[in-house]
């Protein structure tokens, strides 16, 4: 079993909002830098956001600036991303990832030690 498992993907129209989530297990989320990359059909994977355990910087792609923001609660040991405004490039499989690396290893260098199975973000009208 990962130790990374996503979920609240789905199909949405454009315009819409999907919260997605990411529960750990087997580890704590705190000790770690958290992220999320996307991957479509034909195209490179993105690190769409990424979010510093040190001291709660953020890194986001250009694409997803001001619609998508990225939150962790460690009660819970679980991370989310809101995404607003979706945009039909938005589709693609969502992946949360964790590990100890800044979050410019992370997000821009594709650099983890935890990833999930992914969750389906379908953005169509």
């Amino acid at each position: 079993q990962l130790p990374l498992v996503e979920s609240g993907g789905g199909l949405v129209q454009p315009g819409g909002s999907l919260r997605l989530s990411c529960a750990a297990s087997g580890f704590t989320l705190d000790y770690y830098a958290i992220g999320w990359f996307r991957q479509a059909p034909g195209k490179e994977r993105e690190g769409v956001s990424c979010l510093s355990t040190t001291d709660g910087s953020t890194y986001y792609a250009d694409s997803v600036k001001g619609r998508f923001t990225i939150s962790r609660d460690n009660t819970k040991n679980t991370l989310y991303l809101q995404m607003n405004s979706l945009k039909p490039e938005d589709t693609a499989i969502y992946y949360c990832i964790a590990g100890d690396v800044t979050i410019q290893d992370m997000c821009v260098r594709n650099e983890y030690d935890y990833w999930g199975q992914g969750t389906q973000v379908v953005v169509s009208s």
